[in-house]
């Protein structure tokens, strides 16, 4: 019997979602709650398993089609390892010359759109590129539209993003050596293209880039939802910020020296982020101020302080949230933070797990950043920005009042908060609460 795949809700408050990414292509067999499709939502982009086991018959709603909930999106019909991926084994091993015999049993097969990549005349588009080798080309949708209105083939293309991902500046960079004269090659083998990735790919250079290149590239949803929640929150708060230097000596040693037996014992790599979270968390329970948030022209102050754990994503920023921080020791949020970042890479957040926090941590320190100025995240009032980590010499007066310089471990920290409702003399208690956990830090780590 067919199986109809519909639009999931994802939410109580999500009735639609847009469809990002197809996993397969129609004549695929797949496999029950393997990843068929990826969607976006106004809360989260995940990876939806496959309802049943079988061939994919039918796709109702292509890339880029936004649905309702429970609309039916595709058909699964017929059973697991049936006919239709033979055609492309016999394409992958048979010469060009022999290919007509595939092409003439992929009608009995599979539906037409199966069969239009066989018929395509050599290099292959990137539909048959895709589903001749049997692997999963990890693509977007504009650089799959970019490379089929120039007849590219993305086989030949070696992704630099995550994973082998192919990025968009990998296809300009691309299509720039081909104007250049470089002759189109041959199609390499299988495995060619991803083992070779890292010696063939030149860094993309500035003529690579979306913005020398003149294309206008639409918002993806993600990208169009950021946008107008940060406009809206910058012409809504009156933002203030104020830097703090922390010396994060004593964590830096504790953790190098603890790190490797911690990772054994708890599953869990032991980083700095639990000592940040476990610090602010502390804070905000004495200046609960600093979690309120102004409602109405009044101040609603919160009972829990539900931590918003920003994570970069490659196409995006998303905003999980570990609840009822405050009830939970260095451990369970160490365990708690790692997990959802981990999920929200992979796609597999729940809606409910995005949104509603109370307070903020985003860590730019990471790529490199000093110090930042992050916009509050609604309907927080204050945001905290981790800097980067980095040795320094510092004055340090010992205990008989005497003055010598050392080698400390700095980084910057930086509160953005709402001026409505916390004064700076707040915000500065605050980060000298926040400080004083930090720099004498005396917690057990489990």
């Amino acid at each position: 019997m067919p199986t109809d795949v519909i639009m999931p809700q994802m939410g109580e408050s999500i009735f639609e979602g847009t469809i990002s990414k197809w996993l397969k292509h129609v004549g695929d067999t797949v496999e029950k709650d393997e990843p068929l499709f990826e969607i976006s939502t106004d809360k989260v982009d995940a990876e939806i398993p496959s309802p049943a086991a079988g061939v994919l018959s039918e796709i109702k709603a292509e890339e880029g089609a936004t649905v309702q909930v429970n609309t039916v999106v595709a058909v699964i019909g017929g059973e697991a390892g049936a006919a239709a991926p033979a055609p492309k084994a016999a394409e992958a091993a048979a010469p060009a010359p022999e290919a007509a015999p595939a092409k003439a049993q992929a009608p009995a097969a599979a539906p037409p759109k199966a069969a239009a990549p066989q018929a395509a005349a050599p290099p292959p588009p990137p539909a048959a590129a895709e589903a001749g080798t049997g692997r999963h080309i990890r693509t977007s949708p504009l650089v799959r539209r970019i490379a089929k209105e120039n007849n590219l083939n993305l086989e030949q293309i070696p992704g630099t993003g995550l994973e082998g991902r192919i990025t968009k500046e990998d296809v300009l960079q691309y299509m720039e050596q081909q104007s250049a004269g470089a002759p189109p090659a041959a199609p390499p083998p299988a495995q060619a293209p991803r083992a070779a990735a890292p010696q063939q790919a030149p860094a993309p250079t500035a003529e690579a880039t979306p913005a020398a290149s003149g294309e206008l590239t639409p918002l993806s949803k993600m990208r169009s939802i950021i946008a107008q929640r940060m406009v809206e929150s910058w012409q809504t708060v009156p933002h203030v910020h104020t830097v703090f230097r922390v010396d994060m000596t004593h964590i830096v040693r504790l953790r190098e020296r603890e790190k490797r037996g911690y990772e054994q014992r708890n599953g869990v790599k032991l980083t700095y982020m639990p000592f940040i979270a476990v610090a602010a968390v502390e804070a905000l329970s004495k200046f609960p101020i600093v979690n309120a948030g102004f409602e109405n022209n009044s101040i609603r102050y919160r009972r829990n302080v539900d931590l918003g754990i920003a994570v970069a994503l490659e196409w995006g920023l998303i905003v999980p949230v570990v609840r009822q921080a405050e009830e939970r020791n260095f451990l369970g949020l160490a365990r708690a933070i790692a997990d959802l970042a981990e999920r929200a890479r992979g796609k597999r957040l729940k809606p409910d797990e995005i949104g509603g926090a109370t307070f903020t941590l985003t860590n730019a320190g990471i790529f490199g950043e000093e110090m930042g100025m992050p916009i509050i995240n609604q309907p927080d009032s204050a945001i905290l920005g981790i800097g980067g980590l980095r040795k320094e010499p510092v004055v340090v007066t010992d205990e008989r009042g005497e003055d010598s310089i050392s080698i400390r471990s700095i980084q910057h920290f930086t509160l953005g908060f709402d001026h409505r409702l916390i004064d700076g003399s707040d915000a500065g208690k605050f980060m000298s609460e926040f400080k004083k956990n930090l720099e004498n830090w005396n917690q057990e780590i489990a």
